[in-house]
């Protein structure tokens, strides 16, 4: 007999696979929405490492997801080609880097820099930490806004366009796939493939919780002092949370760049760091469930508000911005939330609080 468990993982797993299907019926707006709800999930799942299982909170998170996206734009676009007469000569048929090596490499190098990032903050908490962090995904924002000289590294608030397509078994997600007379359009791939990938994030993120690691994280945000006494490396536990949460950012910031096919520093400001820490907050801290229904909920949200606010705005004779009515609603929702359930939506039950501890 199927336990209610299972019976539960299958009606989710169907929902799941038959909802692009059903939402492209709509057009590909609704499915594009998708899309990037789930590439907020995987950033949501990096920050909370950071702050919902270490609990440092990290403002300048956006500066990975940027390193993904620029290091896969870069390598996977005209733009090198173009500027450097030296790639040139390299690469005869231009800097065309597949997928396979250049997002493994984007994800590394936000690692190293969320360690290099958390090495001289190891003593900073709370507020303190904040700051800095804060600071340093500024920083990343205006070198990436000023690099388009004397060297045109970055082509600066112009950003890079041209950014391949990404090719898996030799099928283009940018082409449209008929599968047993069902059409598949490019935002319906990318939506499986990001589905795939957050399936696979919230595995490793699920193995981390339960792990001495997950465990160790989980004293140093209680008591970090308690935990050092009790001879954990807090130092070193720290850099790997730093470095393990900016992987995931790196590993997003990719795909955004290959499924966007356009990069630029705006896309990569404080608003969008703040944006995921609230995904954690709201959802639940801590708690992978929530986590995933707070970067869902916060980034479907808005763009769903854009179909709801017409009728508002009508209902006032056009005197309200519909831009500035979307944002009041989602804040109004959001101190609802957080007035109403303070712990987040989708909390750890506290059964399993009273288990663990």
């Amino acid at each position: 007999m199927t336990s209610p468990l299972s019976l539960r993982s299958l009606l989710v797993t169907a929902a799941l696979l038959l909802a692009p299907l059903l939402l492209q019926q709509l057009g590909t707006g609704p499915v594009r929405i998708a899309d990037q709800a789930l590439l907020y999930v995987l950033l949501a799942l990096g920050m909370n490492l950071v702050v919902g299982y270490a609990g440092l909170l990290d403002l300048g998170y956006v500066a990975f997801y940027a390193v993904g996206a620029y290091t896969f734009a870069l390598l996977a676009s005209p733009h090198l080609w173009e500027q450097f007469p030296a790639v040139q000569a390299m690469f005869p048929a231009g800097l065309h880097a597949p997928w396979w090596l250049v997002l493994p490499l984007g994800a590394g190098l936000a690692g190293v820099l969320g360690v290099l990032l958390g090495a001289p903050t190891l003593k900073l908490r709370g507020d303190y930490l904040a700051v800095v962090t804060l600071a340093f995904g500024e920083i990343i924002r205006l070198f990436l806004n000023n690099l388009a000289h004397p060297v045109n590294l970055t082509n600066g608030a112009h950003g890079i366009s041209q950014i391949d397509d990404l090719r898996l078994f030799g099928l283009d997600l940018r082409r449209t796939l008929v599968v047993l007379g069902i059409e598949l359009p490019p935002v319906t791939l990318h939506y499986y493939l990001f589905l795939a990938l957050v399936v696979l994030a919230v595995g490793v993120c699920h193995r981390l919780e339960r792990s001495r690691i997950g465990r160790a994280w989980m004293a140093i945000r209680e008591d970090e002092v308690a935990a050092q006494a009790m001879g954990l490396n807090t130092r070193n536990l720290k850099l790997a949370a730093f470095g393990m949460g900016a992987t995931f950012g790196g590993v997003a910031g990719g795909l955004f760049a290959t499924f966007q096919g356009y990069v630029s520093p705006e896309s990569f400001s404080l608003q969008e760091s703040i944006l995921v820490v609230a995904m954690v907050v709201l959802g639940g801290i801590g708690y992978l469930p929530g986590v995933v229904l707070g970067a869902v909920l916060l980034s479907a949200l808005p763009e769903v508000l854009r179909y709801a606010v017409g009728p508002l705005q009508a209902m006032t004779d056009g005197r309200l911005d519909a831009h500035i009515l979307r944002q009041l609603l989602i804040a109004l929702a959001m101190i609802g939330v957080m007035v109403l359930r303070p712990r987040g939506l989708w909390t750890r039950p506290e059964r399993l609080n009273s288990l663990e501890n």
